[in-house]
């Protein structure tokens, strides 16, 4: 089974990225470096690369220009990196609100849905002040509504992992695990 790229040209599924997707605070990026790693393949975390094209961070992009600019960088960084070679990719948790990401990430990626309980998230994220979406707001409450939105979008990905309590390692067998049933199915 292959996956036809937006440009018309299949992308054989052993050949494609691996996207991580789920709520801030879940692990993609420090999971996302083990788990590249461990399948030896290159890692890019989206945020570190929009702070890199934008020459500012995360925080300064919202502050300075808002969310909307945000998710537009965010987008075209995103489809560059899926048009790169095949990597890791840790993607920002409100990425599937793009419809051309979500188009992007089903023609080039296989995504896996990093699940946990909110309220192992919201201890972790409060941990950092570096979040402009949570920034001046309760972030159990936060998580519930960003949840609402876009628990659907990250249903929709093709291997979901529930990664909430154990360790980092953990989290990365577990994804291998699942990739391996996922591709073994894919390919039958």
């Amino acid at each position: 089974m292959s996956s036809v790229a937006l440009d018309g040209e299949p992308i054989p599924v052993h050949e494609r990225t691996i996207a991580l997707v789920g709520l801030m605070g879940v692990g993609k990026s420090t999971v996302g470096r083990r788990l590249a790693k461990r399948l030896g393949l290159p890692f890019a975390d989206g945020d570190i690369e929009i702070e890199a094209a934008a020459s500012m961070t995360v925080s300064d992009i919202f502050a300075r220009l808002g969310e909307a600019e945000f998710r537009a960088g965010e987008a075209r960084v995103l489809k560059r990196l899926l048009q790169a070679p095949r990597m890791v990719l840790a993607t920002g948790g409100g990425a599937v609100l793009n419809p051309e990401t979500r188009a992007e990430l089903k023609a080039r990626a296989v995504t896996v849905w990093m699940r946990a309980d909110l309220e192992t998230v919201a201890a972790r994220v409060q941990r950092r002040d570096t979040r402009p979406l949570l920034r001046g707001r309760d972030p159990l409450e936060a998580l519930r509504g960003m949840a609402e939105i876009r628990y659907p979008f990250y249903a929709a990905a093709d291997v979901t992992v529930d990664v909430a309590g154990g360790a980092h390692a953990e989290a990365v067998e577990a994804i291998v695990r699942a990739l391996d049933a996922w591709f073994a199915g894919a390919t039958a």
